[in-house]
């Protein structure tokens, strides 16, 4: 369904749906990020509260897992937001050329 990194195709390979239209706009990287701190939030006070690391090493360690996790859920919740924009029928998907001219 991805063709680079965030870039969706224009057609799914595999059966030819076309994918072009879909409107996932800021709505992943919104999701991404609210994930990624729940994930990341109570991670911090348990390494925190065991290990009472350094602020500097605490910065460092955690910014890094933060930058690294939100690039590994960035495309997969973007995918997930144009498929459930395909399963929904939403933005244009799921409507014949015939509907489409005729405004059904």
């Amino acid at each position: 369904m991805m063709e680079g990194y965030l870039d969706v195709a224009h057609a799914c390979p595999a059966c030819g749906t076309e994918l072009y239209h879909h409107r996932a706009d800021d709505g992943p990287a919104w999701a991404t990020i609210l994930l990624s701190g729940h994930i990341m939030a109570p991670l911090m006070l348990i390494v925190f509260e065991v290990f009472r690391p350094q602020g500097w090493v605490m910065a460092l360690g955690f910014s890094v897992v933060f930058v690294l996790l939100s690039l590994w859920m960035l495309p997969r919740i973007k995918g997930a937001f144009v498929g459930l924009q395909w399963a929904k029928r939403m933005h244009g998907f799921g409507v014949s050329p015939s509907d489409a001219m005729t405004g059904a």
